[in-house]
């Protein structure tokens, strides 16, 4: 295979006119030389952290859109589907994975469960994480959320780290907010990297005690305009990612919507470029070519270096994207699930009240991190109820793996009029959560979650809609465009109850992840991220 075209050499920093030479899967010759094609060749973008989980789509689904995007590797970490089929979980991505020329690397997920204070599927140790670590298809040890583990010496978390020291993989942080003394504690265990700054003066810190800062820009977690004025200085030691991407999110874009940001800010081509290509390949060892003579032919056709328009992607020398179609084969899957509770009464979800006064959950929009309000609660017949005039909702986490009282909390800020919400893609045990106008409702969402093993759900009194994930109860066993049309139309139904989330269910899904402060709820209370602790729903007077 020949290609020309305005080449892009970003280790160099120039363009020029050139001819590409491909042959068996790689690169062979690279020369200048003067044609008519004005498209540019570059390396191929890295997402270099995400849960392809989160998608909703199994690894061959999803690498089937993001080649759409120039997209030809990710740094992927599979805990979600650990923490509900453990080991066995993170084998059916990987070699799901293997069925396409996409280049899919792997972590070993570091936290299953993430933290002891919610009911998980299964647990992985620090045996388990040495055995998925002695793996070549495992690339790095995945993000170690337990940071008051690391910080105050956690024997079991310690181990784990040792074990991807000895393999000499690198390991993946996550510290959100974590300052000073602390995160100088979390780096010296051995953490190189963490995509959870939301501040540009975390970052900076983070950056200048030695960590690789990974701008996160997710369906829900959005942290690209706090960092990227960061990005012309530390271009060295910085990197991309989507953490999490909904499907109809995928369809539209990946990385490459992130260089086309950081262009119309005003930011150099070739610092970006190494930001959003090369960097990802250096830390992580990956095995992804970098347009370079030798090299695995991993790269990327563009109509322009302004908005990146991806006009062909080739992964190992094979076309797999080109004339506006994804040329990856749909192939046959399996679907483990572990789905074991049963469906719940409206009764489940009643709370005795005792005080005047509760703590309330405020999602912030585009962000993991939550607020604390203490605030007057309405209360019928002796029960604490939903209040959709003040936007003060009831929620719950219901556990999945086994038949259990449901929790309960409020939160403001979903802003739902009508009917309720569900879903069992709750980060990152994966139970069921719901949030809802009335009991009778929140019951009939969960209740709907539970007869498909799994999926997103929007009802109201008279209707019942859900699109099902049959496979761990977090991805689909549909293509790609279909799940991400059927999740599109359920977010605008929820958008149609009255939320004003950009992503309702994206949000919904973050309200569980106890690792991420401030308060959230696992199927066992509410919990003080912080603190790391419970806390009660009422405060006393």
């Amino acid at each position: 295979m020949i290609l020309q075209g305005q080449i892009v050499d970003i280790k160099n920093r120039c363009i020029y006119k050139g001819e590409i030479t491909i042959e068996n899967n790689s690169i062979k010759s690279i020369e200048a030389k003067e044609h008519q094609n004005n498209q540019y060749i570059l390396p191929g973008f890295i997402d270099a952290h995400i849960h392809i989980e989160s998608s909703m789509l199994v690894p061959s689904e999803f690498a089937r859109l993001a080649v759409c995007h120039g997209t030809v590797a990710t740094v992927s970490d599979p805990h979600e589907i650990a923490n509900v089929l453990g080991v066995k979980g993170v084998e059916f991505m990987i070699e799901n994975g293997k069925q396409t020329p996409f280049k899919f690397n792997f972590g070993a997920p570091s936290c299953v469960p993430a933290t002891n204070f919610e009911s998980a599927g299964a647990e992985i140790d620090a045996d388990a994480i040495k055995n998925l670590l002695e793996n070549p298809d495992i690339k790095y040890l995945a993000e170690m959320m337990n940071y008051p583990g690391v910080i105050f010496d956690d024997s079991e978390v310690l181990k784990k780290i040792e074990w991807a020291k000895h393999y000499n993989k690198p390991v993946d942080g996550h510290a959100p907010g974590v300052r000073g003394e602390d995160v100088t504690r979390y780096i010296n265990a051995g953490i190189s990297t963490d995509h959870e700054c939301f501040t540009y003066e975390e970052a900076l810190e983070k950056l200048q005690k030695g960590m690789k800062v990974i701008i996160r820009e997710g369906s829900a977690a959005k942290n690209f305009e706090a960092l990227i004025d960061l990005l012309p200085e530390h271009f060295e030691n910085m990197m991309f990612c989507s953490d999490d991407k909904h499907p109809d999110d995928l369809i539209l874009g990946h990385i490459n919507q992130l260089c086309a940001r950081s262009v119309a800010k005003g930011i150099d081509i070739f610092k970006l470029l190494q930001v959003a290509c090369v960097n990802p390949v250096k830390h992580y060892n990956l095995e992804v070519g970098l347009l370079q003579v030798g090299d695995a032919a991993d790269l990327i056709v563009v109509e322009n270096l302004t908005d990146f328009k991806t006009l062909k992607t080739i992964i190992n020398g094979k076309v797999v994207f080109e004339n506006d179609q994804s040329l990856i084969q749909v192939v046959a899957f399996d679907t483990p699930n572990s789905f074991n509770t049963l469906t719940k009464a409206p009764s489940d979800f009643y709370y005795q009240a005792t005080s005047n006064k509760i703590r309330i959950i405020e999602a912030l929009e585009g962000q993991l991190v939550t607020n604390e309000i203490i605030t007057e609660s309405l209360q019928k017949d002796g029960n604490l109820v939903s209040n959709p005039d003040k936007d003060i909702l009831k929620m719950t986490v219901v556990n999945r793996y086994k038949n259990e009282k449901p929790a309960i909390a409020f939160i403001k800020n979903f802003g739902l009029k009508h009917g309720a919400i569900a879903s069992s893609v709750a980060h990152d045990c994966h139970n069921i959560l719901a949030v809802g106008v009335s009991d009778e409702l929140i019951c009939k969402a969960v209740n709907a979650i539970i007869k498909h093993q799994g999926g997103v759900a929007v009802v109201t009194a008279n209707t019942e809609d859900v699109v099902p994930l049959p496979v761990a109860g977090i991805m689909s066993d549909q293509d790609g465009v279909t799940v991400g049309k059927q999740y599109a139309a359920l977010s605008a139904q929820a958008k149609d109850l009255g939320s004003k989330l950009h992503a309702p269910f994206m949000t919904l899904s973050f309200m569980a992840l106890l690792v991420i402060p401030k308060l959230k709820l696992s199927d066992k209370g509410l919990f003080d991220g912080e603190g790391f602790k419970f806390l009660s729903l009422e405060v006393e007077e």
